[in-house]
C-alpha cells in the first residue's frame, strides 16, 4: 500500500440505515407509532402510498443482516433508534421488547467485531409527542434527554460511538417548511422555531451523556457546499444566504453559541427573536461532527421561491435519480470548511452514496451498479484528500447498507451496497458491494486503481 492511498489506522469503514427506512413492523411488540408511520398511512403522501409497515423486513431479520456486515467486512455499522419502540408514548413506561431487540442487535454485531454508532433521532418522532406539538414544543427539549437517558443505560455499556440527531436541517426545511416529510407542515414560521428546538434538544442529550457516558458524543449534518448560478450581485447573494441556511445554520449554535448573521435576511419575518441565553446553552462541547454528503448546489436568485433562492441543474452533469448533481470535489470542500470554521474537530462522513436506476429484480448472482462503483471510488478518494489536507476524518459511513424505503419518495431510490426485492426480501450484494469489501480489505489501498463505468 503507498503512502498516496493510505487511511488512518484505525479508520472506520462503515455502512449506514435508519430505523423507520428498513426494520419494519413499526408496532411490533408494543411499539407506539411515529409521525413516519402516521405520514405514510395518510393519502398522498408517499410514492404511490408506500410504508415503512415491512421495509426491508430488518427487524425480524437483523441476525441475516448482520452476517451480510460481517460478509462485507465492516468494521462499523451506524443505525438509529426508533424512539417510539422503546418509550411507545414519547415519555413514561418502557417498552422492554424494544429494547431488547436494540440490545440483541448491539451484542451480535460485538461478537462480529461491528463496532455500533447509535444515532438517537432519525426523524421519527413518537406520534403521541406531535400530538403535543412535537418539536414545536419547548417541553420537547426534556422529553428527548429522557429518551436519551434510557438509550445511554440501557446500550452505554457496549456503544461508545453515539449521534444525538441528524440532519436538524432536513427535519425542518422538509418536515416543517415545504411539508413533503413527516409532520408535513408548510409554515415559514414555524421552521425556526422546530429547528431551535432540535438543537436544544441535541445540547441536553450530549450533557445528559456527560453525566455517565464513557464515550464520544456528537451531531450529524447534512453539508453542502454553494456555488452562485452566475456572477450577477444577486445570484451571488442568493448563494450566500443558502449557504447560511444550510450549512452555518447547523453548527454555529453548537461551536459558537449563536446563530450566523443574516438569518433575519434568510426568513424575513419568520425569524424569532431567540433569547440570547437559549441559544448559548446549544453550545455543549462534543467529540466529533457526522459531515453527511451528497452533492453541492449552484444556487440562483429566485423572487417566487419561499426564501428567495433555488437550485439550478448543470448541463450535461452526472445525476442521481434525486437529481443531485455527482460532485465529488465537494465532499473535499466540506470536510476542510469544518476545520477551517470549527477548528480541528473530528469529523466522520457519516453517510454517503447514490441513488441510480438499479432494478427492481436482482439478476441471479450478480448486480452491476458501474456508476455506484465508480462513485464510491471518486468520493473516497475525495476523503483521502481532505485527509491529506489536515482534516481529522475518523471513518467513512456508506448511505446506505441496504435498498431502503426513502421517506416520501417511498422504494422508488435504491441507494444500497445491497440490493433488496421487496416482494421476496432477498438480498443481493451489488458490485458496488463488492467493491466497496475490496476498499475495506485493502484499507483503501484499491482505489489507486483505476474503475470503468459508462458516463
Amino acid at each position: 500500500m503507498t503512502e498516496q492511498t493510505t487511511f488512518p489506522q484505525g479508520f472506520l469503514w462503515g455502512a449506514a440505515t435508519s430505523a423507520y427506512q428498513i426494520e419494519g413492523s413499526p408496532l411490533a411488540d408494543g411499539a407506539g407509532p411515529s409521525i413516519w408511520h402516521r405520514f405514510s398511512h395518510t393519502p398522498g403522501r408517499t410514492h404511490l402510498g408506500q410504508t415503512g409497515d415491512v421495509a426491508c423486513d430488518h427487524y425480524r431479520r437483523w441476525a441475516e443482516d448482520v452476517e451480510l456486515m460481517h460478509g462485507l467486512g465492516l468494521g462499523a455499522y451506524r443505525l438509529s433508534l426508533s424512539w417510539s419502540r422503546l418509550l411507545p408514548e414519547g415519555r413514561g413506561a418502557v417498552n422492554p421488547k424494544g429494547l431488547d431487540f436494540y440490545s440483541r442487535l448491539v451484542d451480535r454485531l460485538l461478537e462480529r467485531r461491528i463496532q455500533p454508532m447509535v444515532t438517537l433521532y432519525h426523524w421519527d418522532l413518537p406520534a403521541a409527542l406531535d400530538d403535543r406539538g412535537g418539536w414545536l414544543n419547548r417541553d420537547v427539549v426534556d422529553w428527548f434527554a429522557d429518551y436519551a437517558r434510557v438509550a445511554f443505560e440501557a446500550l452505554g455499556d457496549r456503544v461508545t460511538l453515539w449521534a444525538t440527531i441528524n440532519e436538524p436541517w432536513v427535519i425542518t426545511d422538509a418536515g416543517y417548511l415545504f411539508g413533503v416529510n413527516a409532520p408535513g407542515h408548510r409554515n415559514l414560521f414555524e421552521a425556526p422555531i422546530a429547528f431551535h428546538h432540535l438543537l436544544r434538544a441535541h445540547a441536553a442529550a450530549v450533557r445528559a451523556y456527560r453525566a455517565n457516558g464513557r464515550g464520544k458524543i456528537g451531531l450529524v449534518v447534512n453539508l453542502e457546499p454553494k456555488v452562485p448560478a452566475s456572477d450577477r450581485p444577486e445570484d451571488v447573494a442568493a448563494a450566500a444566504r443558502d449557504d447560511r441556511y444550510n450549512n452555518l445554520y447547523h453548527l454555529d449554535p453548537v461551536f459558537f453559541g449563536r446563530y450566523p448573521d443574516g438569518m433575519q435576511d434568510v426568513f424575513g419575518e419568520g425569524w424569532p427573536a431567540f433569547a440570547p441565553e437559549d441559544v448559548a446553552r446549544i453550545r455543549e462541547p462534543i467529540d466529533f461532527v457526522g459531515v453527511n454528503y451528497y452533492t453541492q448546489r449552484v444556487v440562483r436568485h429566485d423572487a417566487k421561491a419561499p426564501l428567495g433562492f433555488s437550485s439550478q441543474s448543470v448541463p450535461g452533469a452526472l445525476t442521481m435519480e434525486t437529481g443531485w448533481q455527482v460532485v465529488p470535489a465537494g465532499l473535499t470542500r466540506a470536510l476542510l470548511w469544518v476545520g477551517e470554521r470549527y477548528g480541528k474537530v473530528p469529523v466522520y462522513v457519516t453517510e454517503n452514496g447514490a441513488a441510480f436506476a438499479d432494478p427492481a429484480r436482482a439478476p441471479e448472482g450478480r448486480l452491476d451498479d458501474p456508476l455506484r462503483v465508480r462513485y464510491y471510488r471518486d468520493h473516497l478518494l475525495a476523503v483521502r484528500d481532505a485527509i491529506q489536507q489536515g482534516v481529522d476524518v475518523r471513518g467513512y459511513f456508506a448511505w446506505s447498507l441496504l435498498d431502503n424505503f426513502e421517506w416520501s419518495r417511498g422504494y422508488s431510490l435504491r441507494f444500497g451496497l445491497v440490493h433488496v426485492d421487496f416482494d421476496t426480501q432477498r438480498r443481493t450484494v451489488k458490485a458496488s458491494g463488492n467493491y466497496y469489501r475490496e476498499v475495506i480489505a485493502t484499507h483503501g489501498g484499491v482505489l489507486a486503481e483505476p474503475v470503468s463505468a459508462a458516463p
